[in-house]
């Protein structure tokens, strides 16, 4: 064939390559290479419809080829790295992506790649910068501002995020999926009402999206609309099965429900497990040796100012070092001072957050724990699909979770006797429960903790009160508290929590309020404070706290105690109707666990109305907490390290024949990202 006509025939297969023709012009493209085997363009754009096709290993072999021919081509090196990408060969796609960006700088669609290369290994802070350039160089290259919003959610928080997502709906006004992400950010930016909007309009667009479902399901879980998120996390998985996040959404909503038995509640954990993929065999290479030092990770959103962090702080600050090497995982955007206060009591803390799941368990795999400790469950922000992959010999569920998590590789749960007692309660778990101390906390009051005492603005009349999450309320509650308020007369009611200071969330609070008796008169609703020393200031308010069922409060539970204000629990079934019990067991008052609705009620009324009984609990009860075994911090941490060292010695027995020739591996603190360098990952937001 003459140099004249492999031109032609070269000038007609890109004719058809941009009618979209590929099969037409893949053909003519290979006769072109069959004739002239160094002809650059033939084998370049064959690798360019291969990636069209979707044939990626065969698109990495022409394009290697080409760019063996071309190496100064940097579109070439950017496809290549493309291909490599699609393969799941990150490393090699860096290498490829990084070429191409630096011989042509101003290449937008090869800065996006890399940054969405650089994303999936972990690499957030690069990742952005990359994307961040894409869009400096095409203001609207879609999908750059799609990645882009995607790592700005997760890697520094939503609110930042929601800019960069109502720019992406500008330029497609359109696509349910742009609006849906921008929904979502609201939503986790505490827009609640303007989320709602978007995501009922991402619906109407494509009623199969199920992430726009998820969304709305969130939104409605946080304004206190729990029957309607149950239904919306139900239509998610409707159109998408395998939607983890919408799985967990619907787990923790239905333990606010009432009406839903243990048995279905089971049933739902266990279609979780099998919702998430089979883990893969690898072999573990830890040593077993019940005897020596062992490596213990934790895996959370919330290590900083949170509820769980001041129930773990306390037990890392316990657990003896020469026995136990912590690792933290922290997987949210913010870094705060009870951050840094958890991150001195380890060997290493890994900041996490923003990371794709197959960098997370890459980074915890390297790291090899003895025992890995999940201290999120079906909370927000879980990991649960990473501990799926069996990354740990031991796999641990704490803490953040009243309940099973569903899944087979979840080898133990710790509790107490009180929250599960033997024999029923092992039936509701796949994992082994271990009882390892009278109560499964271990409290940390807040510093800036105000001393106990009635507020001088307090008046004369009895006030009961419950800060706890208002979506642990039930329709039977509530008429209790009715009833406790009229076996009081004068008394009144302060109820207070995140949204209760919105007008329209609290005339919703109010409807419900008056249907079950409670006078509007008698009822005051509270924001959140500004600070935790003002919110636990407004238990000088509060003569006695009232908690909530069939799911108790734990911190607010605490929090009440430590403020010298007794509180009134009823025992139910299961462990999250029995957190209350377990605290106040601990504490030495049972006589305030509830039988029944009658016995709370009787409960209530009689401390309400012993006004010299409640006086003397102001000045005694934080003296209490402190004997009690919920504050023995030094023996709760000595009982959590013991039942740390048990299950690890179980391990160890069953995997003892074959551990001769495995050595501890040394943690390499030198791939640590540095504290606040990464930040928090919302899975359900899709780039």
């Amino acid at each position: 064939m003459s140099p004249n006509q492999i031109r032609k025939m070269l000038e007609k297969a890109v004719d058809f390559h941009t009618a979209g023709h590929l099969d037409e012009a893949d053909e003519l493209y290979t006769r072109v290479s069959h004739a002239d085997p160094a002809n650059f363009d033939a084998l370049h754009l064959s690798g360019m419809i291969a990636i069209q096709k979707g044939q990626y290993g065969e698109a990495a072999e022409l394009l290697g080829r080409a760019l063996r021919l071309n190496p100064a081509s940097a579109p070439c090196e950017m496809r290549l790295g493309v291909a490599f990408a699609a393969l799941a060969e990150h490393q090699k796609a860096l290498v490829h992506l990084e070429a191409a960006v630096a011989r042509s700088p101003d290449m937008p669609e090869g800065w996006c790649h890399l940054g969405a290369v650089q994303k999936a290994l972990g690499k957030t802070t690069p990742a952005r910068a990359s994307l961040e350039r894409a869009v400096a160089l095409c203001p609207n290259f879609v999908e750059a501002l799609d990645q882009l919003g995607a790592l700005v959610s997760s890697s520094a928080g939503f609110e930042e995020a929601v800019p960069i997502l109502r720019r992406l709906v500008a330029l497609q006004p359109s696509s349910a999926l742009s609006i849906a992400n921008l929904g979502v950010a609201l939503a986790q930016s505490g827009h609640q009402d303007e989320a709602l909007g978007y995501l009922d309009r991402a619906v109407q667009i494509d009623p199969s999206l199920s992430l726009a479902h998820t969304g709305r399901a969130l939104v409605l879980q946080e304004t206190y609309r729990i029957p309607e998120a149950v239904e919306a996390y139900r239509m998610a998985l409707v159109h998408n099965p395998l939607n983890l996040d919408a799985r967990s959404g619907r787990l923790l909503s239905l333990h606010y429900l009432e009406s839903v038995s243990r048995e279905a509640v089971l049933a739902e954990h266990l279609d979780f497990g099998k919702a998430v993929p089979e883990p893969r065999a690898l072999r573990p290479v830890n040593l077993p040796d019940p005897e020596r030092r062992i490596r213990v990770g934790f895996l959370s959103p919330d290590l900083r100012t949170h509820s769980v962090a001041y129930f773990l702080e306390p037990l890392l600050a316990g657990l003896d070092p020469g026995q136990f090497e912590i690792v933290l995982y922290h997987d949210h955007a913010r870094v705060d001072g009870m951050s840094t206060k958890l991150r001195s009591r380890a060997a290493l803390w890994r900041h996490v957050a923003g990371m794709p799941a197959d960098a997370v368990e890459a980074l915890i795999r390297s790291d090899a724990p003895d025992i890995l400790v999940d201290l999120a469950g079906h909370t927000g922000l879980n990991r649960l699909a990473v501990f799926a992959r069996r990354v740990a010999p031991v796999q641990v569920s704490y803490l953040g979770y009243p309940d099973t998590t569903g899944l087979r590789e979840m080898d133990y749960r710790f509790v107490d006797q009180v929250t599960d007692p033997f024999g029923e309660a092992d039936r509701f778990h796949t994992e082994e429960l271990v009882r390892f101390a009278p109560t499964a906390w271990c409290y940390s009051p807040p510093c800036c903790a105000p001393e106990p005492g009635r507020s001088e603005d307090a008046s004369d009349h009895v006030t009961f009160g419950c800060f706890n999450n208002f979506s642990k309320v039930g329709e039977s509650t509530l008429k209790c508290w009715s009833q406790v308020l009229a076996s009081v007369p004068r008394s009144r009611l302060l109820l207070k929590g995140h949204g209760l200071g919105s007008s329209l969330i609290a005339a919703r609070i109010k409807e419900r309020l008056v249907s079950s008796g409670l006078e509007d008169h008698r009822v005051e609703l509270a924001g959140r404070t500004s600070n935790v020393a003002a919110h636990l200031g407004l238990y000088g308010m509060v003569d006695v706290a009232l908690d909530t069922f069939p799911y108790n409060g734990t911190t607010t539970t605490c929090e009440a105690l430590w403020m010298g204000v007794p509180v009134v629990t009823l025992l139910g079934e299961r462990h999250a109707a029995r957190v209350g019990a377990s605290l106040l067991t601990a504490v030495g008052h049972p006589e305030w666990i509830a039988q029944d609705q009658a016995d709370y009620v009787r409960i209530a009324a009689q401390l309400g109305r012993d006004v010299e009984r409640r006086t003397a609990l102001r000045s005694s009860l934080r003296d209490e907490m402190r004997w009690s075994p919920l504050m023995d911090q030094a023996a709760q941490a000595g009982r959590f390290g013991s039942a740390l060292r048990q299950v690890w010695a179980s391990w160890c027995s069953r995997n003892a024949d074959v551990g001769e020739s495995r050595h501890p591996i040394p943690l390499n603190p030198e791939s640590a990202a540095p504290i606040g360098s990464q930040t928090h990952d919302f899975s359900a937001l899709s780039a």
